[in-house]
């Protein structure tokens, strides 16, 4: 329950709602955006924050789901439901598009059984009736067009009326030739008038040809005439069209029929996709706001850890700052945080941003704050924001916080939150306060949790002594006179009145006569809060100083560490292989030195043969001499230029740069192209690479730098085009190009056909579409490739 009606607007609650309907794909899920309410059932909200999650993830880390389609089918289905209605070709596209999008959802939770339980209740036991698609299919083509072929009478009425349009045309062609042979037209060619096909004649020629005149030129010289066996014709064509309208008709209407039976599964369905609209939009507002999902309990407390107020970070995300996080914890030792401290140094955005995320975990929605946040489950959410003041009502700005306070005080219990700006304030101090600090009280005998903000100093008193009540203070950078926007729980805040004052600028007498006004006592009080400010803001900075600093000397142990683990595995490693690698060559030494010795013994070789041997000896023993080369320095990556040759530093392949893009540069390999990371390759001289390496590289580049993925066929024969598109579509497959364009006119269409249909058995074309009609149509194919 919240209190008054108006709390949402104050929070900014509405305002989140308005950023979360922006993420619908339809109406369903924006009308279901107005209806989100805080909750205080426990199941409920632990599962719409789950679900909530469940979608942040498919969107962050899965494959994209198949939603693609969300049409209102609800009404649709309400209009199938009369008895003699009928839906329309675009209601029935409309249909057969939102069940394709329903059924490939199930299909893609299906393949992740038990990964997304929470979605996967969205659907449970909700049948999958692809008969209905089945059935609408026969008659509503993938364009959302009636099939040609829905019925039989459908497809004599189709072809009469292009027999007789055919007809029609031919007739009009041969009357408009004759016409013209004896001079009786205008210039010109055919026209339509009236959604009729006309002859242009001379004014004074209109007798000699039988017709019907639908119109004439503004000078009157020109009339345009449909002569009378045309008309006839084209009357018939229209009656044909008449009747093709009413078998469609009655085609849909007995579609209607069929579909009727399941008008309850589809409110099923529809009722799927506004609940995955409505999940979307939640999950993207989510990740707009780095919102994670916390640990939700069932009794009424809260611990925020780093949370940030959603609207104050999306407007400082546009300005590329960053929000100051809010740590602070509301639970039965600490149930009302008593918030103190100087003018703008961020007491009421923080009491907002813990109403904000209370509100918004209650209703479902992901916060910004770390995933090891708890939030509690209250009943109640009573909030006193800003000025209430009421002409109609004769109510005064002190006045209205009465009346809350007296609505707190009545109403308030141990499951409730109150949150109150500026406690007190609005009349008198000395009486404010002390009404202040007795509601306070009475509250807190109810147990109520919450937080207030105050300058009084009674209050701060009153909570340094009451037992659940704890003060807390923003943070004040008393030296630059700059607010830090961080809350400190334990201790009360100084206003810094006369601080604040002095910078503004108030004069110094001024100030002078302000500070003889107040008691001595509440001077002393006020110096030691600030003095007690500098003292935290100094132990602050203190132990952000050393908690940087042992997270430095941490990272170094930790990587010393592995270091002298990597270099303990590769001495051993280098050892064992320089072992193995020396008892390789004394083996085939002793081997080689055996072999001598038996060859200068068996065959009682003289000097010069026994000379001999020794010297072919020392020749194999100096080859398995192991020789330590030392590695060649690698070329400095930021000398490489475009045009360059350069070698693979993990293997022996030489290629030329043809670009450089960041840490990236693209090779030339012949008449291949590949990728590599700048600190992968070695720049080499040119004078190192063979010759036919360079020319080929050389025309290879060329070829890249001039190809053109656009062929011209028109006037070509049939073969002779095949080849030269064959050329081409290689060329582009090698160069990586992602789809091709020919040209090659309409006419009959005989040669669009031989080459559509020849380029149908390479399996790397994926797809073929006609141009823009404004821009050839279908006189030019792009062909895609894969």
């Amino acid at each position: 329950m919240l209190y008054p009606d108006n709390s949402a607007d104050k929070l900014g609650f509405n305002e989140v709602k308005e950023l979360i309907k922006a993420h619908c794909l339809s109406t369903m899920g924006r009308q279901m955006v107005d209806k989100i309410q805080v909750m205080n059932n426990y199941d409920n909200i632990r599962k719409f924050l789950s679900q909530a999650a469940e979608f942040k993830d498919i969107l962050t880390n899965d494959a994209a789901l198949p939603i693609q389609h969300f049409f209102d089918i609800k009404t649709l289905a309400n209009k199938a439901r009369i008895e003699g209605a009928f839906l329309s070709e675009e209601e029935f596209y409309q249909v057969q598009a939102s069940l394709s999008t329903v059924f490939a959802v199930i299909a893609y939770f299906n393949e992740r059984e038990g990964q997304y339980p929470n979605l996967e209740a969205l659907f449970e036991h909700l049948p999958i009736e692809k008969s209905i698609l089945k059935k609408i299919g026969l008659v509503i083509d993938e364009k959302g067009k009636i099939r040609p072929n829905a019925s039989r009478e459908l497809q004599d009425i189709t072809s009469s009326i292009a027999k007789a349009e055919q007809e029609a045309r031919r007739k009009i062609d041969q009357i408009f030739k004759s016409a013209a042979a004896n001079n009786w037209t205008a210039d010109g060619s055919l026209t339509v008038r009236d959604g009729r096909l006309c002859i242009p004649l001379l004014a004074e020629n209109k007798r000699k040809l039988k017709g019907f005149v639908h119109d004439e030129s503004a000078s009157g010289q020109t009339v345009y005439m449909e002569p009378e066996e045309v008309f006839t014709l084209n009357n018939r064509v229209r009656d044909l069209e008449f009747e093709r309208r009413r078998e469609i008709v009655k085609i849909l209407t007995q579609l209607t029929d069929d579909l009727r039976p399941y008008v309850p599964l589809l409110l099923s369905y529809h009722g799927l996709l506004t609940k995955l609209d409505f999940v979307r939009a939640k999950a993207l507002f989510a990740i707009d706001i780095d919102g994670s999902l916390p640990e939700v309990t069932n009794d009424a407390s809260i611990k925020l850890v780093n949370a940030r107020h959603p609207l104050l970070y999306l407007s400082f995300k546009k300005e590329q700052r960053t929000v100051v996080p809010l740590n602070v914890s509301i639970d039965e030792s600490s149930r009302v945080i008593v918030v103190s401290g100087p003018n703008a140094g961020g007491k009421s955005v923080c009491m907002k941003t813990v109403g904000l995320l209370l509100m918004m975990v209650q209703a479902g929605l992901l916060i910004p704050a770390d995933d090891t946040s708890r939030m509690g489950v209250f009943k109640q959410l009573f909030v006193d924001i800003g000025d209430d003041q009421s002409i109609e009502s004769d109510l005064s700005t002190y006045s209205a916080h009465l009346s809350k306070m007296k609505y707190f005080a009545e109403n308030a219990n141990g499951k409730t939150m109150i949150l109150i700006d500026e406690f007190g304030t609005g009349t008198d101090p000395q009486f404010g306060g002390p009404i202040a600090e007795a509601v306070l009280e009475s509250l807190n005998q109810k147990k109520v949790k919450g937080m207030v903000t105050t300058h009084y100093s009674n209050l701060k008193i009153f909570a340094s002594n009451t037992e659940g009540l704890e003060n807390a203070s923003m943070l004040f950078n008393n030296v630059e006179m700059k607010p830090l926007y961080i809350l400190e729980v334990g201790k009360p805040g100084s206003s810094y009145a006369f601080e604040i004052a002095q910078k503004i600028g108030l004069p110094q007498h001024v100030l002078n006569l302000a500070k003889n006004k107040i008691s001595a006592g509440q001077k002393k009080v006020d110096t030691l809060l600030v003095d007690l400010e500098r003292e935290k803001k100094e132990i602050y900075d203190t132990r952000i100083k050393l908690n940087s600093q042992q997270q430095k000397v941490n990272t170094l142990l930790a990587e010393n560490a592995k270091l002298k683990d990597y270099l303990e595995e590769n001495k051993k490693n280098l050892i064992r292989e320089a072992k193995q690698q020396a008892q390789s060559i004394i083996l085939n030494a002793n081997k080689l030195v055996e072999n001598t010795i038996a060859e200068i013994k068996s065959s009682n070789a003289d000097k010069e043969k026994t000379k001999a041997l020794r010297d072919n000896l020392n020749v194999e023993l100096k080859k398995n001499t192991v020789k330590t080369e030392q590695p060649k320095p690698a070329a400095n990556a930021e000398e490489i230029q475009k045009g360059d040759w350069v070698k693979l530093t993990d293997s022996d392949t030489t290629g030329q740069v043809i670009e450089i893009n960041k840490d990236n540069v693209v090779i030339a390999i012949g008449d291949l192209r590949t990728v590599a990371k700048r600190k992968r390759v070695q720049k080499v001289s040119s004078s190192s690479v063979p010759k036919e390496v360079r020319r080929r590289s050389a025309s290879s580049v060329g070829d890249y730098s001039s190809f053109s993925p656009e062929i011209d066929v028109r006037g070509m024969r049939g073969e002779e085009a095949l080849y030269a598109i064959e050329r081409m579509l290689d060329r582009a497959l090698m160069m990586s190009f992602n789809n091709i364009k020919i040209l090659h006119g309409k006419g009959d269409g005989i040669l669009r056909k031989l080459i559509r249909d020849y380029l149908k058995k390479y399996d790397q074309v994926d797809r073929m579409e006609d141009e823009h009609a404004d821009r050839g149509g279908d006189g030019i194919t792009y062909v895609y490739l894969r």
